[in-house]
């Protein structure tokens, strides 16, 4: 009984090992972020589109040529008819403004300029709109999280030696836990040193 109790210990003390060392693979992504990556990647695929749709393309032109030729021969007439077609790409011209043509549009730097504000605007508003003053989860929520955590612990084999309203000190055998929850509602477990 007692190598059974020993070898649960090791394996849960070995799986709270991976799941530390594994945690970084398991933030949590804000909202704010993932909505700014989108508006983002739209924006630079609408600046791409725009390039395409700008130039950057050659012109495609077909020729057709058609000749008559007519030959008279003494008590002959033959009259031969031959058509060509040519293909011919014709590269776009581009054209850069000079000073006295300005005044016929905007200048490109000025979108550019246009179109890094608004998506610097998109960002503020994305991040002011998803704050909520600091003020966190409910005290109900944090004691649900927190409650949630020691009954894993339970579980396990731990007992519960001393519990708050956002933490709790665990025992199994001489080893001490403290499982703790922060305003934001993160969990937090960490050993203690035995008394």
């Amino acid at each position: 009984m007692a190598r059974k109790k020993a070898s649960t210990g090791l394996r849960a003390e070995w799986l709270g090992a991976k799941l530390r060392s594994a945690a970084w693979q398991y933030v949590p992504v804000p909202r704010a972020v993932k909505f700014s990556a989108l508006a983002a990647l739209f924006a630079a695929g609408f600046l791409a589109a725009g390039v395409i749709v700008s130039g950057g393309r050659a012109q495609d032109t077909t020729t057709t040529e058609t000749t008559v030729e007519t030959t008279t021969a003494p008590g002959t007439t033959a009259t031969v008819e031959r058509t060509t077609t040519r293909r011919v790409i014709v590269p776009t011209t581009s054209t850069t403004e000079s000073p006295s043509n300005a005044e016929n549009g905007t200048p490109t730097w000025v979108w550019v300029l246009l179109g890094i504000l608004a998506l610097g605007l998109v960002a503020l508003l994305v991040v002011l709109l998803t704050r909520r003053g600091g003020e966190g989860i409910s005290g109900e929520e944090r004691q649900r999280r927190l409650d949630g955590a020691v009954g894993s612990w339970i579980a396990q084999g731990w007992a519960v030696e001393n519990q708050t309203a956002d933490s709790a000190v665990l025992r199994r055998g001489g080893d001490l836990m403290l499982v703790t929850v922060d305003q934001a509602g993160h969990v937090t477990t960490r050993p203690l040193p035995a008394a």
